[in-house]
């Protein structure tokens, strides 16, 4: 038996911005989820976390029309194929902004986070890059599958801050890895083996720095469905200020009946393509 998956995503402007950089997009029929945080001032932010997604989405649409996954930039070892094609698509992602901030005047600096996932077969896999993260709620019990990619948790890797420092520090927002500044960026990857039931929470930083492992738990598993969790989890990052766009996208892995395998092999559809610019 495989596996199938339930989404939901929803993206808010938060209570103090005028415009949403943040983007999110997925496609059931490869089983791929991607949010992104832009950043650059003015649209450009918007713009960078858009081309991200579009990128990402692309890529996979275009690599199940030819039936298999085109390496782009250096390809990393000891991982599956699938992860190795998340970071094909993050390269892709990283050279369509670097390319668009160096060819508009008014797009010159800008860039975007990125977190994104594959469910496949037995596994999920995962790549991000930048601050924006994703969770894993297992049996009732949340993990932080990413690890930030900012100057403050940097340090707290090395020992220099606490981790309630780095909560606290007014270095928080400052990013030491991004798609498009430079030509090249290096994605973090991992793959998981699923089980039935697993959650997924792929979520920017304008949730994450404003509610907490405890509070994000406690939604993930009192909420009675997806959507209504991801209303939960918008309005508890507005509560606390809102003083960034929130973003998350909800992802449950559900064992699939060996019938429901079958049926979905004789009709190959699959689901609709999602996608979403929150502005």
């Amino acid at each position: 038996m495989g596996f199938s998956v339930q989404v939901a995503g929803k993206s808010d402007v938060g209570c103090v911005r005028n415009n949403n950089e943040d983007n999110l997009g997925w496609d059931t029929r490869y089983g791929v989820f991607v949010v992104c945080d832009g950043m650059g001032g003015a649209s450009a932010g918007e713009v960078a976390s858009k081309l991200a997604v579009d990128s990402v989405l692309t890529y996979f649409r275009e690599a199940a029309n030819n039936g298999a996954y085109p390496p782009v930039g250096e390809q990393p070892q000891d991982v599956s194929p699938e992860a190795k094609a998340l970071a094909s698509a993050v390269h892709l992602a990283n050279e369509a902004i670097h390319e668009a901030a160096s060819r508009h005047a008014a797009h010159k600096g800008m860039g975007s986070t990125i977190v994104l996932a594959i469910v496949h077969g037995e596994m999920f896999s995962i790549a991000h890059v930048g601050d924006s993260r994703i969770y894993l709620l297992r049996d009732g019990e949340l993990r932080q599958l990413t690890n930030d990619h900012s100057l403050v948790m940097e340090q707290v890797r090395r020992g220099l801050l606490t981790r309630a420092e780095a909560e606290v520090s007014e270095m928080q927002n400052i990013i030491i890895r991004a798609l498009g500044p430079e030509s090249g960026v290096e994605p973090d990857l991992d793959d998981q083996l699923a089980r039935d039931g697993d959650l997924l929470l792929l979520a920017t930083d304008g949730l994450t720095k404003l509610v907490n492992d405890e509070k994000l738990q406690h939604i993930l598993t009192s909420a009675p469905t997806l959507d209504s969790a991801c209303d939960l989890l918008i309005d508890a990052a507005k509560q606390e200020g809102g003083d960034d766009n929130v973003t998350c996208v909800l992802v449950r892995i559900v064992r699939q009946p060996w019938y429901k395998q079958l049926l979905s092999k004789v009709f190959s559809g699959g689901g609709r393509p999602k996608w979403q610019n929150s502005i």
